[in-house]
């Protein structure tokens, strides 16, 4: 098999732009929705939101690598590199390093992407590995650069890159074509158009011994968020996540040939799919801020810990809803008690209460069903 790279006309890539015209135009109007709600949000609501969607973002791009993350460590870590505050919890390398990354793509939007940058990623990405010789430079090991499953007797390679005495120059070519369809470059591209072509150009030549993928998602999310005056994080991973062993196949396919409209339509129907995550996060964000508003003179504190518990789940929801034992670990409350604050939280209009007996649970009595526009 020929893989892309090895193509004659490498790397000239052709798709049908007429496929993507509405794509791109629903993205532009999405961000505008987007920022047009986030306005609303105070600077600290605009905080809490701003660290979820980079937390929820580092989770997710790891989940997409098989690697686990704990949440509370993640984002107890952003908010440390924000400057704002957070507690003494001893975040993994990986995870510090993940956070950090975030907060250097999502907090400097504006800065370059170059290769100073995404070599700076990589050895985020790749905090406390001991099992890499090549980090925060590019690879240079002569084994074949291969994606593969399946048994050791019996592997599928699924890709083979370019060999490593090859990426030094497959990723100058990289740099040029971007800065040239830059917005303000020869040959500009629409954001969405842009940042896909970038990301399955970045995986194909795959240039660092591991990591690719992260960084990779990386490329094309900032790629999204500079596209616009008004930067937003889309979000991509979770998306990516949700739909991983589509993405492995429609990344796979577009690694063998140079026309790629078939990839930028699914790439941009994720983009998309990604926007409406974060549009529900943000209106979800001020549902809080208007619930709270109405209710805090009302509840008791163990009542507010767990109100901001289910909010912690987000839009999503407490997974089965809560029960009265949850609340009872959550708080430290009684049975008495917690049957108490419960049914107060029932009758002010906080909860909604389902179930009978041990079946019963509570939940946040709002959804956020706002979409873009289509």
């Amino acid at each position: 098999m020929r893989w892309n790279w090895q193509k004659v006309d490498w790397p000239k890539f052709t798709w049908d732009e007429r496929k993507l015209v509405r794509a791109e135009a629903q993205f532009a109007e999405g961000i505008g929705v987007i920022v047009g709600a986030s306005k609303h949000l105070n600077p600290e609501e605009r905080d809490v939101l701003t660290i979820e969607l980079m937390s929820v973002e580092a989770i997710d791009t790891s989940a997409i690598e098989g690697e686990v993350m704990d949440r509370d460590s993640v984002q107890s870590s952003i908010r440390r590199h924000l400057g704002l505050g957070g507690d003494v919890r001893r975040a993994s390398p990986a995870e510090a390093g993940i956070a950090q990354m975030m907060v250097d793509l999502f907090g400097q939007v504006s800065a370059p992407l170059n290769e100073e940058t995404i070599h700076r990623w990589h050895q985020l990405v790749t905090n406390g590995r001991t099992d890499i010789k090549d980090i925060g430079c590019y690879r240079t090991h002569n084994d074949p650069m291969q994606i593969v499953s399946g048994p050791i007797h019996a592997p599928k390679v699924h890709f083979e890159a370019p060999p490593s005495g090859q990426v030094e120059q497959e990723m100058t070519a990289f740099w040029s074509w971007l800065k040239r369809s830059d917005p303000d470059g020869d040959t500009p591209l629409p954001p969405v158009t842009r940042a896909g072509i970038a990301h399955l150009w970045f995986e194909s030549i795959h240039p660092y011994e591991d990591g690719n993928g992260r960084v990779g998602r990386a490329v094309s999310e900032k790629i999204l968020a500079q596209g616009f005056s008004s930067p937003v994080i889309t979000g991509m991973a979770g998306t990516l996540l949700k739909h991983r062993k589509a993405y492995y196949a429609a990344l796979e396919n577009a690694h063998q040939d140079l026309e790629i409209t078939d990839w930028l339509v699914w790439f941009a129907s994720k983009a998309l799919e990604s926007q409406q995550h974060t549009l529900r996060l943000v209106e979800f964000t001020l549902e809080k801020s208007r619930l709270m508003a109405r209710v805090r003179s009302q509840i008791n504190p163990r009542q507010e810990k767990a109100i901001m518990r289910l909010f912690a789940a987000g839009p999503e929801g407490f997974i089965g809803g809560l029960s009265a034992a949850n609340y009872m670990r959550i708080t430290g409350a009684p049975s008495a008690t917690t049957t108490r604050d419960l049914a107060g939280l029932v009758e002010i209009g906080v909860l909604l209460r389902r179930g009978e007996n041990k079946a019963t649970r509570y939940h946040l009595n709002f959804t956020v069903e706002r979409t873009l526009p289509e």
